[in-house]
C-alpha cells in the first residue's frame, strides 16, 4: 500500500530535520575541536613566552647598567602580556569552547526527540499496512477491520502529536543555534580584541623601554671595564713622569742656550778689542812715516 500524502510529507520533513541536526553536530563539533586547538596553541605560546622572559632576565644580569635596566623593563612588560594571554585562554575556554561542547548533549536530545517521532510514524505505517492486509484477507469481518482502523487512528494521532512537538522542538533548536553561534563568535572576537588591545599598549611600553637605553653611557662603562682597576693610577703616574721629564729637558735647554749666548757675547767682545788694537797700531805706523818725511 502506498503511503498517504501527509505521511510522505512528514517523511520529507523528518529527513530535513535529521539532516539539520547532523549538520549542526558535525560543524559545531569541528568548531569546538579547532577552537580548543587554538586555545592550546595560545597556552603553549604563553609558556614559550614565559621562557623568553626568563632568558631576557638572565641576559640582563650580565649586561651594563643601562642595558640591564632596559632589558629588565622589557622582560617585565613581556611578562604582563603573558598574564593577559592566560586570561585570554581562560575566557576562551569558558565563553567559546564550553558552549560549543554543550551542543553535544543538545544534539543528542534532539536526536532522541527525532527518534520518538520516527517511532510514532513507523507505528502508524505499520498499523496502516496491517489494516490493508485485514481488508484484503477478511473484507467481510467488520469487527477486526474496525479494531484495526481504531488502532490506526490512535497511531496517526500519536504520530501527528509527536510531529507537532518535533516541529516546535526543532524550531526552538534552530533559534537557539543561531543565537548561540552569534554569541560564541562574538565572545571570541571580544576576548581577542581585549587581549590584543592590552597587548598593543604593553608592547608599546616595551618598545620604548628598550629604545631608551643609553648607548653612550653603556659604551663608556664597557670601555672602562677593558682596563684593570689600577690602570688609571698607573697611567696618571706615567703621564706625570713624562711631564716632569719634559720640564727638565726644557730647563736644560734654556740654561744651555743662556751659556751659549754669554760665550758668543764674550767672543764678540774679544774680536772687537783685537780690531781696536789693530787700528791703533796702524795709526802709530802712519805717525812714524810722517815724522821720517819731515826729517
Amino acid at each position: 500500500m502506498s503511503r498517504t500524502p501527509d505521511a510522505r510529507a512528514r517523511d520529507i520533513q523528518t529527513k530535513k530535520i535529521q539532516d539539520n541536526i547532523t549538520n549542526v553536530e558535525k560543524h559545531f563539533g569541528d568548531l569546538c575541536q579547532l577552537f580548543a586547538a587554538y586555545v592550546r596553541k595560545s597556552a603553549r605560546l604563553r609558556d614559550k613566552a614565559d621562557l623568553l622572559v626568563k632568558e631576557v632576565g638572565l641576559y640582563a644580569d650580565t649586561e651594563t647598567p643601562n642595558l640591564k635596566c632596559g632589558l629588565k623593563n622589557f622582560a617585565d612588560q613581556l611578562a604582563k602580556i603573558q598574564d593577559y594571554r592566560q586570561a585570554e585562554v581562560e575566557r576562551l575556554e569558558v565563553k567559546v569552547i564550553e558552549p560549543l561542547k554543550a551542543y553535544g548533549n543538545i544534539v543528542k536530545t534532539k536526536r532522541e526527540d527525532l527518534k520518538q517521532t520516527q517511532t510514532a510514524r513507523n507505528r502508524e505505517s505499520k498499523q496502516m499496512q496491517q489494516l490493508e492486509r485485514m481488508r484484503q484477507r477478511n473484507p467481510s469481518d467488520r469487527q477486526i477491520i474496525s479494531q484495526a482502523e481504531s488502532e490506526l487512528q490512535r497511531a496517526t494521532m500519536d504520530a501527528t502529536r509527536t510531529t507537532r512537538q518535533l516541529e516546535e522542538t526543532i524550531d526552538d533548536f534552530e533559534k537557539q543555534k543561531i543565537r548561540d553561534i552569534k554569541k560564541i563568535l562574538g565572545e571570541f572576537v571580544t576576548v581577542e580584541m581585549a587581549f590584543h588591545a592590552k597587548a598593543l599598549e604593553i608592547y608599546t611600553s616595551a618598545y620604548q623601554d628598550i629604545q631608551n637605553v643609553d648607548e653612550e653611557g653603556d659604551l663608556e662603562v664597557f670601555r672602562n671595564s677593558l682596563h684593570p682597576p689600577d690602570y688609571q693610577s698607573r697611567l696618571e703616574i706615567v703621564r706625570a713622569n713624562s711631564k716632569l721629564s719634559l720640564n727638565r729637558t726644557g730647563t736644560s735647554m734654556s740654561k744651555s742656550g743662556t751659556m751659549q749666548s754669554r760665550t758668543s757675547s764674550r767672543q764678540r767682545k774679544r774680536d772687537d778689542d783685537e780690531e781696536d788694537e789693530e787700528e791703533d797700531e796702524e795709526e802709530e805706523d802712519d805717525l812714524e812715516e810722517v815724522t821720517d818725511d819731515e826729517h
